[in-house]
């Protein structure tokens, strides 16, 4: 299959303080969030100036894979859209339609599957087609990357580097907390094919950087910014209400590894660096944040090895596969579909 571009696809974020509850309703139209809730996470935007900083990081990871391409011979323009805020991908769109792009691929800055990681952006690329008519390029999804060597090495290495920072005479209670963005639970009922998919993934990413990081360290996945009505399940332990159970039960420092993210935005640097950081103070608990990847080298040139894998016919020689789950080319139609949406 023959293609002429990518397009970087992200959850965008704000820019300017006057953006920030725009920005917010659009994430969360249809879903139910309280008002209050929205005034709350508000609050977290203007503590940085109303600015996320997942924008920078975007281009900054766009430049990378620009440059990378470049030096490896791969001719293709890299575009970026947001679903989310400016550059909005409607408009990304109609600007590839406009330079002649017929086909394209699309990388999307989330590594598993489940609705709001994956199907979600489906939707949001054929939304963004269909608002630019019949002449809109037809854009494919990479495949989902939580257990890509790219996305997996730099995390074990933030680990390492992490922990370096604790002190090695409490090696004995010290302990590895993985994050990840909670989702309801109904919704992760249902991700995936047979459903699980999310929580499945998640778990199998944290298996492999513990078992290269700190294979002597017990480890937990917990869960991490939970939005939405109360009345709804979501899925838990809360990274705050976990980091107290830890310090009854004897830990005394953890190192946070926000898995479930690509890049230092907000709900790691608000949620991770400020509240589950002033949490691990009260608590006592020595408390160290590993790195994402952002634009490490090895997950740039992830990019361009998906990519490849979908552009040269040899491609298929490219996958890599640490875990046991299987990695899919395409989403199935059928993928992460939920019975009910928040």
């Amino acid at each position: 299959m023959s293609y002429d571009a990518v397009v970087l696809v992200s959850f965008g974020g704000p820019e300017r303080p006057e953006d920030v509850m725009p920005f917010l309703q659009n994430v969360t139209r249809g879903r139910g969030v309280p008002p209050e809730r929205l005034a709350e996470v508000a609050e977290h935007y203007q503590h940085f100036g109303g600015v996320s900083p997942i924008n920078e990081q975007n281009r900054e990871l766009l430049a990378a894979v620009r440059a990378d391409f470049a030096a490896h011979g791969l001719d293709l323009p890299v575009y970026w859209g947001n679903r989310n805020w400016d550059p909005m991908l409607a408009d990304t769109v109609t600007q590839m339609r406009d330079d002649g792009v017929t086909r394209a691929l699309a990388f999307v800055t989330s590594a598993y599957g489940g609705y709001s990681s994956c199907r979600q952006y489906q939707e949001d690329i054929a939304a963004a087609r269909a608002a630019v008519g019949p002449d809109a390029p037809v854009i494919e999804k990479l495949r989902q990357f939580w257990d890509h060597p790219g996305f997996v090495d730099p995390h074990i290495d933030a680990v390492r580097a992490a922990l370096s920072q604790l002190d090695a005479a409490k090696r004995d209670t010290t302990r590895l907390v993985f994050t990840a963005h909670s989702i309801p639970t109904s919704m992760a009922a249902n991700a995936g094919p047979h459903g699980g998919r999310y929580e499945a993934q998640l778990r199998e990413t944290a298996r492999l950087v513990a078992a290269a990081a700190a294979p002597d360290l017990a480890y937990d996945l917990v869960w991490q910014s939970r939005s939405g009505p109360p009345q709804m399940p979501w899925l838990e332990p809360d990274i705050n209400d976990h980091l107290a159970s830890l310090a009854q039960g004897g830990t005394t420092g953890v190192v946070v590894s926000p898995i479930g993210f690509v890049s230092d935005h907000l709900e790691v640097v608000w949620d991770l660096d400020t509240e589950a950081l002033e949490t691990a103070k009260q608590l006592g608990l020595d408390f160290v944040r590993a790195a994402t990847p952002g634009t490490d080298p090895r997950f740039v040139t992830m990019v361009r090895e998906l990519v490849t894998e979908r552009t040269d016919p040899d491609g298929a020689q490219l996958r890599r596969r640490l875990g046991e789950l299987p990695m899919w080319d395409t989403c199935p139609t059928v993928c992460c579909v939920p019975t009910r949406r928040p």
